[in-house]
Order: C-alpha cells, then structure tokens, then sequence
C-alpha cells in the first residue's frame, strides 16, 4: 500500500478510532487551536496538560469551552512530562505533542528513565513530503533532530521508519541511502555507508523492507531518469523513504521542495514508545495540524 497524499491520511482517520494527543504545555493558542481543530474534524480527541486558568482562557477564545476536552491542571512543566508519560504507559494517551514547553526540556523528559518512553533505539525525525509531481507521499529521514549519524545509527534510523511507515499501512516500504551518485566511491564516505546498509538488508540484519544505496535523488524519485540511466532497482521512481547523509542535506532537500516545489510537509519523532510531535512554536496552526494527522496514523 501507498499513501497518495495528506488528505487519504485525514479520511481514513474519520473511520477508525479516535488516537488521543496529548498536548504538553497547553498554553500555546495555535497549538491549541490545532489540536482542538483535529477534534472537531473527527481525527483525534484532545488531552490538554498545562495550567488550566490559561488553558481555559485560550478555549474560550477559539470558541470552545472547558467541556470540549480533557484538562489536566498542571502548572509545573516537568509534572506536565511526567503526567503525560503516565498516560502513554496506562494506554491512556497515543502520542505526546509539544505546546508551550522548551523542546530540550520535553526531550530531556522523555529520556528519564523513570518515564518509560524510550525503547533500544535512538530517536530520530521523519519529515513526510506531499510533492504534487510524485505519485505518493514520501519521508525523509533525518532532517531535525541527528545531525551526523553514523553508520549504526542510520541502521537504526531506518528501523525506526519501517516500523512507522508499517503502521501507517506502508508494508515492505522501498529505501533510498542518497548519495551524490549511484557509484560507491571511498572518498564520499555517504556512498560508503549506503553500500553497507544495502548489504544489512540482503543479510537479514535489516528486515521488512527494500533499501538501496548509494542512489542519487533523481534516480530515486523518477522511473524515466533511472531508465534514461539503466538503472535497475524496485526502488528506483518509487521511493517511499529517503535517507539522508546529514541533517543540512535533509533539511536542504525538505525547504526546497516545499519552497521551490510546492510540497506539504509534516513530521514527527520516532524511536519512542509513541510518536513525538516537536513543531516549533512559530509553526502555523496548519502545519501543526498536518502533523497530527500524521503522528495519529502512526499510532
């Protein structure tokens, strides 16, 4: 299965049950405002953690009252954390997002041990991408939050998309190590680490998916320039996740399709026990609400 773009995500969402967002730091208007947008479409339902007074305030002036969610009175930011972790463990809540809190500080909580939100791997970003020129959405990993990861950590960057991407309904998702070229060449260390990640996925090591590396962006994004090329792969014009060499490149790749290709784009952290949603502040209530849709898909 592939995702042909965002608004497929939103309707399957209407059908299925509801995943409960947990709003850390709800004194955020457009955090807030997107989060209760989300309700009211049928997507999600809203658990708001901060202090209610403000939090109260905030409703009432998008047009909803205290009745409209579950509020959590919790002025302290670290007991906000800690609450939210205890949701997540009881079952009670599917997926922590950001409001009003610095990210360090809701990263550093969701590290305690005493928390329980990690898992063995290490946590890393996929950014969603929604091109109007590609047939389905794709994800780039890692465009936020690892900025040179090595070898092992992309191993585990990957393992941390398949399994997302699998309960998003993406089965067997097919994997591109981007490099500058398709050829392995020793003074390009990322075209090196492609070449060995492909390898983890032939020997088992990596399972559940298609990786194939090194490959350069327009082999993995268009099946008539692989052609042109000769270029033999599944996963050639048919990409359903990127994997980066570093977070400027990633970061690079994501702006310039949104700016330059008229790309949607939302994302979240994985490597948790549940999906991360960490948007800036200055996101607009659009972007945060995207990225609700997808961390709730993921759930």
């Amino acid at each position: 299965m592939s995702i042909k773009d965002f608004d497929v995500l939103k309707e399957k969402l209407k059908t299925g049950t509801k995943k409960r967002v947990v709003l850390v730091g709800a004194e955020d208007s457009h955090s807030l405002e997107a989060v209760m947008l989300a309700q009211k479409d049928n997507l999600a339902q809203a658990v708001l953690v901060g202090k209610k007074t403000v939090v109260v305030s905030y409703l009432n002036e998008l047009g909803y009252s205290s009745a409209d969610a579950t509020i959590v009175d919790s002025p302290e930011l670290d007991e906000s954390i800690k609450y939210a972790a205890k949701l997540i463990n009881a079952g009670e809540a599917d997926f922590i997002m950001k409001g009003k809190i610095e990210t360090s500080s809701l990263m550093r909580g969701i590290l305690q041990k005493e928390n329980n939100l990690r898992t063995e791997r290490i946590m890393s970003h996929l950014a969603f991408m929604d091109v109007p020129t590609y047939h389905k959405v794709f994800a780039i990993t890692d465009v936020a939050l690892n900025p040179y990861p090595n070898l092992d950590q992309k191993r585990q960057m990957i393992e941390n998309a398949v399994i997302t991407l699998n309960k998003m309904g993406i089965t067997q998702p097919k994997i591109a190590v981007m490099s500058s070229a398709e050829e392995v060449n020793p003074k390009v260390p990322e075209s090196v680490d492609a070449d060995e990640l492909k390898k983890m996925q032939l020997s088992g090591i990596i399972k559940d998916c298609i990786v194939e590396g090194p490959i350069s962006y327009d082999l993995a994004i268009s099946k008539e320039a692989a052609d042109l090329k000769g270029y033999l792969s599944p996963v050639a014009g048919d990409v359903d996740l990127m994997v980066v060499p570093n977070i400027t490149a990633g970061n690079l790749l994501a702006k310039g399709l949104v700016y330059s290709g008229g790309a949607r784009t939302a994302g979240f952290v994985v490597g948790a026990k549940v999906p991360i949603l960490l948007l800036s502040r200055s996101a607009s209530t659009d972007d945060k609400y995207m990225g609700i849709v997808l961390a709730a898909s993921a759930c």
